[in-house]
Protein backbone atom coordinates (compact mmCIF):
# COMPACT_ATOMS: atom_id res chain seq x y z
CA UNK A 1 0.00 0.00 0.00
CA UNK A 2 1.02 3.60 -0.87
CA UNK A 3 2.05 5.66 2.03
CA UNK A 4 -0.42 8.72 2.13
CA UNK A 5 1.36 12.05 3.08
CA UNK A 6 0.75 13.67 5.72
CA UNK A 7 1.04 17.20 4.94
CA UNK A 8 -0.64 19.53 2.11
CA UNK A 9 1.46 22.42 1.38
CA UNK A 10 -1.08 24.22 -0.89
CA UNK A 11 -0.68 25.99 -4.28
CA UNK A 12 2.98 27.44 -5.04
CA UNK A 13 4.08 30.45 -5.54
CA UNK A 14 2.76 32.70 -7.88
CA UNK A 15 4.74 33.00 -11.25
CA UNK A 16 6.64 36.25 -11.07
CA UNK A 17 8.81 38.42 -13.38
CA UNK A 18 11.44 38.08 -9.86
CA UNK A 19 11.27 34.36 -9.81
CA UNK A 20 11.42 33.56 -13.51
CA UNK A 21 15.16 33.10 -14.50
CA UNK A 22 15.27 35.20 -17.56
CA UNK A 23 18.73 33.85 -18.76
CA UNK A 24 19.27 34.71 -22.32
CA UNK A 25 15.36 36.17 -22.66
CA UNK A 26 16.38 39.30 -20.47
CA UNK A 27 15.47 42.03 -23.16
CA UNK A 28 12.01 40.51 -23.08
CA UNK A 29 10.92 40.07 -19.42
CA UNK A 30 12.16 43.93 -19.36
CA UNK A 31 9.67 44.74 -21.84
CA UNK A 32 7.00 42.88 -20.03
CA UNK A 33 7.69 43.91 -16.64
CA UNK A 34 7.67 47.63 -17.65
CA UNK A 35 4.73 47.24 -20.47
CA UNK A 36 2.13 48.41 -18.19
CA UNK A 37 4.00 51.27 -17.08
CA UNK A 38 5.11 52.37 -20.16
CA UNK A 39 1.26 52.02 -21.36
CA UNK A 40 0.00 54.36 -18.45
CA UNK A 41 2.36 57.01 -20.18
CA UNK A 42 2.01 56.32 -23.48
CA UNK A 43 2.41 56.50 -26.43
CA UNK A 44 3.83 53.43 -26.59
CA UNK A 45 5.44 52.06 -30.26
CA UNK A 46 5.29 48.33 -29.45
CA UNK A 47 2.49 47.43 -27.96
CA UNK A 48 1.92 43.84 -29.39
CA UNK A 49 4.07 40.91 -28.55
CA UNK A 50 4.25 36.88 -29.36
CA UNK A 51 6.38 34.91 -27.70
CA UNK A 52 7.23 31.28 -28.76
CA UNK A 53 9.51 28.40 -27.62
CA UNK A 54 9.32 24.50 -26.72
CA UNK A 55 7.02 23.48 -23.65
CA UNK A 56 8.46 23.88 -20.78
CA UNK A 57 10.63 26.78 -22.00
CA UNK A 58 8.61 29.72 -19.72
CA UNK A 59 5.44 31.30 -21.54
CA UNK A 60 3.13 30.30 -19.48
CA UNK A 61 5.16 31.52 -16.34
CA UNK A 62 5.84 34.99 -18.00
CA UNK A 63 2.42 35.34 -19.56
CA UNK A 64 0.82 34.84 -15.70
CA UNK A 65 3.77 37.28 -14.47
CA UNK A 66 2.34 39.41 -16.46
CA UNK A 67 -1.42 39.57 -15.14
CA UNK A 68 -0.51 39.02 -11.26
CA UNK A 69 2.38 42.03 -11.19
CA UNK A 70 -0.72 44.38 -13.29
CA UNK A 71 -3.08 46.09 -11.02
CA UNK A 72 -5.97 44.24 -10.41
CA UNK A 73 -8.88 44.63 -12.77
CA UNK A 74 -6.02 45.70 -15.69
CA UNK A 75 -5.03 42.38 -16.91
CA UNK A 76 -6.55 40.03 -18.50
CA UNK A 77 -5.30 35.70 -19.55
CA UNK A 78 -6.84 33.90 -22.15
CA UNK A 79 -6.21 30.22 -23.10
CA UNK A 80 -7.95 27.63 -25.24
CA UNK A 81 -9.79 26.83 -21.87
CA UNK A 82 -11.26 30.38 -21.73
CA UNK A 83 -15.05 30.89 -22.83
CA UNK A 84 -14.89 33.10 -25.90
CA UNK A 85 -16.53 35.88 -24.13
CA UNK A 86 -12.95 35.78 -22.25
CA UNK A 87 -11.74 37.17 -25.71
CA UNK A 88 -14.12 40.08 -25.88
CA UNK A 89 -12.43 43.70 -25.75
CA UNK A 90 -13.11 45.68 -22.88
CA UNK A 91 -11.69 49.04 -22.73
CA UNK A 92 -10.45 48.93 -18.92
CA UNK A 93 -8.37 46.15 -19.38
CA UNK A 94 -4.67 47.41 -20.64
CA UNK A 95 -2.92 44.08 -20.70
CA UNK A 96 -4.17 40.83 -22.79
CA UNK A 97 -2.62 37.45 -22.25
CA UNK A 98 -2.68 34.96 -24.81
CA UNK A 99 -1.43 31.65 -23.72
CA UNK A 100 -1.21 28.56 -26.08
CA UNK A 101 -2.45 29.91 -29.46
CA UNK A 102 -1.46 26.84 -31.38
CA UNK A 103 -4.32 25.02 -28.49
CA UNK A 104 -7.28 27.47 -29.72
CA UNK A 105 -10.06 26.08 -31.72
CA UNK A 106 -11.53 27.83 -34.93
CA UNK A 107 -14.01 30.30 -32.86
CA UNK A 108 -11.13 30.96 -30.49
CA UNK A 109 -8.78 31.81 -33.18
CA UNK A 110 -11.72 34.21 -35.13
CA UNK A 111 -12.34 36.05 -31.11
CA UNK A 112 -8.44 36.66 -31.04
CA UNK A 113 -8.06 38.14 -34.44
CA UNK A 114 -10.86 40.18 -33.33
CA UNK A 115 -9.01 41.18 -30.22
CA UNK A 116 -5.89 42.06 -32.09
CA UNK A 117 -7.48 44.72 -33.69
CA UNK A 118 -9.42 45.93 -31.14
CA UNK A 119 -6.26 46.59 -29.30
CA UNK A 120 -4.30 47.61 -32.27
CA UNK A 121 -6.92 50.50 -32.61
CA UNK A 122 -6.83 51.46 -28.63
CA UNK A 123 -3.24 53.46 -27.72
CA UNK A 124 -3.70 52.39 -23.75
CA UNK A 125 -3.99 48.39 -24.45
CA UNK A 126 -1.15 45.61 -25.07
CA UNK A 127 -1.56 42.16 -26.52
CA UNK A 128 0.77 39.65 -25.52
CA UNK A 129 0.37 36.14 -27.07
CA UNK A 130 2.60 32.64 -26.94
CA UNK A 131 2.56 29.78 -28.84
CA UNK A 132 4.73 26.81 -29.77
CA UNK A 133 6.25 27.70 -32.82
CA UNK A 134 7.00 30.69 -34.63
CA UNK A 135 4.32 32.63 -35.71
CA UNK A 136 5.32 31.32 -39.84
CA UNK A 137 4.76 27.76 -38.46
CA UNK A 138 2.27 28.27 -36.34
CA UNK A 139 -1.09 25.95 -36.59
CA UNK A 140 -3.58 28.61 -36.80
CA UNK A 141 -5.74 30.79 -39.43
CA UNK A 142 -3.66 32.32 -42.02
CA UNK A 143 -4.85 36.37 -40.86
CA UNK A 144 -3.95 35.12 -36.70
CA UNK A 145 -0.58 33.99 -37.97
CA UNK A 146 -0.20 37.07 -39.86
CA UNK A 147 -1.27 39.52 -36.81
CA UNK A 148 0.67 37.83 -34.28
CA UNK A 149 3.74 38.58 -36.48
CA UNK A 150 3.41 42.00 -36.87
CA UNK A 151 4.49 42.85 -33.32
CA UNK A 152 7.87 42.50 -31.56
CA UNK A 153 8.59 38.45 -31.75
CA UNK A 154 10.64 36.45 -28.99
CA UNK A 155 12.17 33.00 -29.09
CA UNK A 156 12.61 31.87 -25.78
CA UNK A 157 15.61 30.67 -25.15
CA UNK A 158 16.71 27.53 -23.70
CA UNK A 159 18.13 27.58 -20.43
CA UNK A 160 21.67 25.76 -19.93
CA UNK A 161 21.91 23.21 -16.85
CA UNK A 162 23.46 25.85 -15.23
CA UNK A 163 20.29 27.83 -15.74
CA UNK A 164 18.16 25.19 -14.60
CA UNK A 165 20.17 24.94 -11.01
CA UNK A 166 19.51 28.00 -10.41
CA UNK A 167 16.17 27.93 -10.98
CA UNK A 168 15.55 24.99 -8.82
CA UNK A 169 18.15 27.05 -5.87
CA UNK A 170 15.55 30.04 -6.26
CA UNK A 171 12.54 27.91 -5.82
CA UNK A 172 13.79 25.96 -2.96
CA UNK A 173 13.97 29.22 -1.35
CA UNK A 174 11.23 30.59 -1.93
CA UNK A 175 10.06 27.61 0.08
CA UNK A 176 11.79 27.69 2.67
CA UNK A 177 13.74 24.60 1.41
CA UNK A 178 17.50 24.30 2.51
CA UNK A 179 18.31 22.29 -0.72
CA UNK A 180 21.42 20.62 -0.87
CA UNK A 181 24.13 21.92 -3.99
CA UNK A 182 24.76 18.46 -5.26
CA UNK A 183 20.57 17.71 -5.60
CA UNK A 184 19.89 19.84 -8.65
CA UNK A 185 23.07 18.39 -10.47
CA UNK A 186 21.57 14.50 -9.85
CA UNK A 187 17.72 15.80 -10.84
CA UNK A 188 19.40 17.08 -14.32
CA UNK A 189 21.33 13.80 -14.61
CA UNK A 190 18.83 11.45 -13.92
CA UNK A 191 15.25 12.96 -14.51
CA UNK A 192 13.25 14.99 -17.50
CA UNK A 193 14.81 18.14 -18.12
CA UNK A 194 12.05 20.32 -18.92
CA UNK A 195 11.26 23.21 -16.01
CA UNK A 196 7.71 22.04 -15.49
CA UNK A 197 8.98 18.67 -14.85
CA UNK A 198 11.77 19.62 -12.53
CA UNK A 199 9.55 21.44 -10.46
CA UNK A 200 7.23 18.95 -9.78
CA UNK A 201 10.00 16.76 -8.62
CA UNK A 202 11.11 19.57 -6.14
CA UNK A 203 7.80 19.45 -4.94
CA UNK A 204 7.53 15.97 -4.17
CA UNK A 205 10.66 15.85 -2.39
CA UNK A 206 9.56 18.90 0.22
CA UNK A 207 6.59 17.25 0.62
CA UNK A 208 8.87 13.92 1.43
CA UNK A 209 11.44 15.83 3.41
CA UNK A 210 8.54 17.55 5.89
CA UNK A 211 7.01 14.09 6.46
CA UNK A 212 10.29 12.25 7.16
CA UNK A 213 11.30 15.39 9.01
CA UNK A 214 14.72 15.40 7.38
CA UNK A 215 17.19 18.20 5.40
CA UNK A 216 16.71 17.66 1.43
CA UNK A 217 19.98 15.90 0.68
CA UNK A 218 20.87 13.33 -2.09
CA UNK A 219 20.69 10.88 0.42
CA UNK A 220 17.21 11.64 1.09
CA UNK A 221 15.83 11.76 -2.83
CA UNK A 222 17.41 8.26 -2.86
CA UNK A 223 15.11 6.98 -0.05
CA UNK A 224 12.37 8.83 -1.62
CA UNK A 225 13.22 6.89 -5.02
CA UNK A 226 13.10 3.57 -2.89
CA UNK A 227 10.36 4.11 -1.86
CA UNK A 228 6.78 2.80 -3.37
CA UNK A 229 4.88 5.60 -3.37
CA UNK A 230 8.23 7.97 -4.63
CA UNK A 231 8.17 5.46 -7.71
CA UNK A 232 4.46 5.96 -8.16
CA UNK A 233 4.66 10.09 -7.74
CA UNK A 234 7.49 9.67 -10.12
CA UNK A 235 6.74 7.44 -12.81
CA UNK A 236 6.07 10.06 -15.29
CA UNK A 237 9.47 11.95 -14.84
CA UNK A 238 11.64 9.44 -14.62
CA UNK A 239 13.93 8.83 -17.58
CA UNK A 240 17.48 6.59 -17.64
CA UNK A 241 20.38 8.03 -17.01
CA UNK A 242 21.53 6.94 -20.78
CA UNK A 243 18.40 8.92 -22.06
CA UNK A 244 18.53 11.53 -20.15
CA UNK A 245 21.91 12.39 -21.71
CA UNK A 246 20.40 13.20 -24.57
CA UNK A 247 20.27 16.59 -24.38
CA UNK A 248 17.61 19.00 -22.51
CA UNK A 249 14.40 18.90 -23.01
CA UNK A 250 13.18 22.15 -21.54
Amino acid sequence: MLRQLTLDLGTPPPSTFDNFFAGANAELVTRLRELEGALAAGPVADRTFYVWGESGSGRTHLLQALIHEAQPGHARFVSPQSSLAAFAFDPRVALYAIDDCDGLSGAQQIAAFNLFNEVRAHPTSALVAAGNAAPIGLAVREDLRTRLGWGLVFHLAPLADEGKAAVLKHAARERGIALADDVPAYLLTHFRRDMPSLMALLDALDRFSLEQKRAVTLPLLRTMLASPAGTEELRTATVSPASSKMGPHG
